[in-house]
């Protein structure tokens, strides 16, 4: 509509100028999150990515900055931008902040070019797990451990017994499947671009500069420079924001800061997520 009513004004009155949606993809990825730490889902944002895609524009423009986390919903969100992108023959642009590593990087595998800061953080395309052991802890403080199964193996990888090597085997047989979805996906949108290196697909990352000689980055650059010089001195940026909800505007405990269960639990989870998020994010020096 809007192109329209652009070629029915006199030339003089037109609009020269493009209107590119951004969408911000910042934090680690995990499914659910908590009010007070929201992570990126595939449930906190599609509703983005759909508003996004909405809106008639040249490109799409995505700001990543994560250092990855869930493999599933990482894929989902990658696969929602491709499906969109497809539908309404959309280009996507993806630019790197800090850090597309990981999770974050399987993102941004969803566009057509990767542009990232010459210092950004890129790759680390590999699987981990990560867990504590506390087999000997209970045994100091006099507390007895019981759990009651109904199959053989529904205990695997328990923190509160001593690690079973055909455990450990069983999950590394799971990182394996991961890993080569990941490395299938890498191949697939990166192609030729890739250098023929045999720590690519390790877990090791790189900066960005370093990310162009090996194909996992187009070019060096950031969004306002590189949207202008492609689409005109004139082109603006949209942030694709989602509306606020109550929570947002009275703030996490309330007008008059009433604690409820609910809340509490929620700033507990919330602890826990955060000491999540750092173990992620201190992997890059961040």
């Amino acid at each position: 509509m809007k192109k329209l009513i652009n070629r029915l004004l006199p030339k003089a009155w037109r609009s020269n100028s493009v209107t590119i949606p951004v969408i911000r993809l910042h934090g680690t990825i995990m499914a659910g999150g908590s009010p007070m730490r929201p992570a990126l889902s595939l449930a906190s944002t599609a509703g983005l990515i759909e508003k996004a895609f909405a809106l008639d524009a040249p490109a799409i423009a995505i700001s990543i900055n994560s250092p990855g986390g869930s493999p599933v919903q990482s894929r989902l969100i990658y696969k929602r931008i491709r499906d969109l992108a497809v539908e309404k023959n959309r280009k996507v642009l993806v630019f790197v902040e800090d850090v597309a590593a990981s999770g974050g990087y399987m993102i941004a595998l969803a566009g057509d070019e990767i542009i990232a800061d010459p210092s950004s953080i890129v790759g680390s395309i590999g699987v981990v797990s990560a867990s504590f052991g506390f087999p000997e802890l209970l045994k100091k403080i006099g507390v007895e451990r019981r759990v009651h199964t109904a199959g053989q193996n529904k205990s695997v990888l328990d923190p509160f017994k001593a690690e079973k090597p055909e455990d450990v085997e069983r999950l590394k047989s799971l990182q394996l499947e991961i890993h080569d979805t990941f490395i299938d996906m890498v191949k697939e949108r990166r192609g030729a671009r890739l250098k023929d290196d045999p720590d690519l697909f390790t877990g090791l990352f790189w900066t960005g500069k370093t990310g162009v000689e090996l194909g996992l980055v187009d070019r060096l650059g950031d969004m306002r420079t590189i949207l202008k010089e492609r689409y005109g001195a004139k082109t603006r940026m949209k942030l694709i924001s989602a509306p606020r909800g109550l929570l947002s505007r009275v703030g996490p405990f309330g007008s008059r800061a009433n604690v409820t269960p609910d809340l509490a639990s929620a700033a507990v989870e919330s602890i826990l997520d955060a000491a999540q998020e750092r173990a992620l994010w201190s992997r890059f020096g961040l």
